[in-house]
């Protein structure tokens, strides 16, 4: 008698973010926002209500605050909990996934601070260059 063997366990896709089609660009787009990191950084800190999170991200519209939240709670980084109260009361906090996100983006906040320094030195030197091969009448602007 012949035994079946089990048929191999489908392997998952090999994501590839340089292709065009490839849906880790879209999570991409979402956490490379700079609202998104700012979210998810302050979060960290812990739970927040939406005024919270508005005042302390200082240049937020309620617009796109209320977008990037819904954003990031669609792919399942941000928690949001209503309270059924009057008013309701809702709360902002981050996913195990989303604690996972911000460990990285606290990184790269961290790399900023430590090289803004230099960031700026370079800009000014480039900006400085290409100033040079202005004319006089741009120059002026």
């Amino acid at each position: 008698m012949d035994e079946q063997q089990d048929p191999q366990p489908a392997s998952p896709p090999a994501w590839n973010p340089y292709l065009a089609t490839c849906p880790t660009r879209q999570v991409l787009d979402c956490i490379a926002d700079k609202w998104a990191a700012l979210v998810v950084g302050l979060l960290l800190g812990g739970t927040r209500r939406f005024g919270e999170l508005r005042r302390e991200i200082q240049g937020v519209s309620q617009k796109m605050l209320t977008q990037t939240l819904r954003s990031l709670e669609r792919d399942g980084i941000v928690r949001r909990e209503v309270y059924a109260t009057v008013p309701p009361k809702v709360e902002y906090s981050l996913t195990p996934l989303g604690e996972s996100l911000a460990a990285t983006l606290e990184e790269l906040r961290l790399w900023a601070e430590r090289n803004i320094e230099d960031v700026l030195r370079n800009r000014e030197t480039f900006d400085a260059a290409a100033g040079e091969g202005l004319p006089a009448s741009a120059k002026s602007r």
